[in-house]
């Protein structure tokens, strides 16, 4: 019994020296637990606050501009847009600038002054049911607590008993997904989810398989450029990732009842530039590893704040802002909003732009950043 012990310690002490000497790894073990603890604590951080609001106030009055100040006071909502028609408020929803879209009638002063009602229009982004719901919530709770202060207000001035009737009468209208059906949301984002795992892990073995197979050398030697290497590696995974993502657009349609919207061709164009980055990304850690376990550390590194960062489950404006802005690193972030863009808004290129280059400059990043890496290897 006591041999076998001392050799069960040999093996622990070899394995031990093993652990602490492949520095690399050992970091990776110890910091990725915490690192993600932070970063995904932050994301389910899910209080309703600062949400995107556009107004178009027709009044003009003293009573439309304390009602603006009341939802801007809340903390709920963030006045970032002013719009000067309808069409324009629309747009700011159609572009994703903003969440939420207010219109304030002509007759919204007057209405108060006189004592009768006046309704005001929310218009509501319902890709994301979610966060359409909490903003309805926090509309019409500002809205009751308003037309609270103004029934006050009335009868300390009449003392008389009065018609409690909400001065402000609400109606909400919901955009892009009128039903809120979570499905429609949620597709979308799985869609993109599984085209970034599958296609940085297609990639991230690519050249650290080669290296401990020992064949990296006989590519080497050969003529092939690092730059050739490169984009030899990540164009036969392009077209498989356009095959599959074909057949999971196919299968929403068929199995969950998926509507498409907007152009399928441009999705399909869009889907190439974010599959080349993320394909470019597992060839950037292939070439950072020394080991398909430093890969795959790294591989889950990326995979684990991408899904929780980018807005896939929980809405990102309702985030800290440590967790907000490092969703503006992750590709799928991007992508997220093109391909709800397309499928639910109709949206097109003008709209998607700026959703767009962010995903070109990271694949032209990524891809350099893999050459030049590689070529320090050689």
């Amino acid at each position: 019994m006591k041999d076998a012990f001392r050799r069960v310690m040999t093996i622990v002490r070899k394995e031990w020296l093993h652990v602490i000497r492949d520095v690399p790894t050992l970091l990776l073990v110890i910091i990725l637990p915490v690192t993600m603890l932070i970063l995904l604590g932050f994301a389910v951080y899910n209080d309703v606050k600062d949400i995107p609001l556009a107004v178009y106030d027709q009044s003009k009055t003293d009573e439309s501009r304390v009602m603006i100040d009341r939802y801007q006071a809340s903390g709920y909502f963030q006045f970032t847009t002013e719009a000067y028609s309808e069409d324009e408020l629309l747009q700011a929803l159609d572009k994703g600038q903003v969440r939420v879209g207010l219109l304030i009638p002509e007759g919204f002063g007057r209405e108060l002054s006189t004592g009768a009602s006046s309704p005001v229009v929310f218009y509501l982004d319902g890709t994301d049911p979610t966060l359409a719901q909490l903003a309805q919530l926090a509309a019409d709770y500002v809205s009751q607590a308003t037309s609270q202060q103004i029934l006050i207000k009335r009868l300390e001035r009449s003392g008389l008993p009065l018609d409690f009737k909400l001065p402000v009468d609400v109606h909400f209208r919901y955009l892009y997904n009128p039903n809120l059906r979570r499905m429609d949301f949620f597709l979308p984002g799985l869609i993109g989810l599984i085209l970034e795992v599958q296609s940085l892990l297609l990639t991230a073995f690519a050249i650290v398989r080669e290296r401990e197979q020992g064949t990296l050398e006989q590519l080497i030697v050969s003529p092939v450029r690092p730059w050739e290497l490169i984009l030899g590696k990540i164009l036969p995974y392009v077209a498989v990732a356009a095959v599959n993502l074909t057949m999971v657009l196919i299968a929403g349609i068929l199995v969950f009842g998926m509507k498409i919207v907007g152009d399928v061709a441009l999705l399909a164009l869009i889907s190439v530039v974010f599959l080349i980055g993320s394909l470019g990304l597992g060839v950037l850690i292939s070439s950072v590893s020394r080991t398909q376990i430093e890969a795959l550390y790294l591989a889950v590194f990326f995979i684990l704040p991408t899904t929780m960062l980018s807005g896939l489950i929980w809405p990102r404006q309702n985030m800290p802002w440590p967790a907000y802005y490092s969703g503006y690193f992750l590709p799928l972030t991007y992508y997220l909003e093109v391909i709800r863009g397309v499928l639910l808004k109709g949206a097109g290129v003008a709209y998607l732009w700026p959703w767009i280059w962010p995903m070109l400059l990271f694949a032209v990043v990524v891809f350099l950043t893999s050459v030049v890496l590689f070529r320090k290897r050689l």
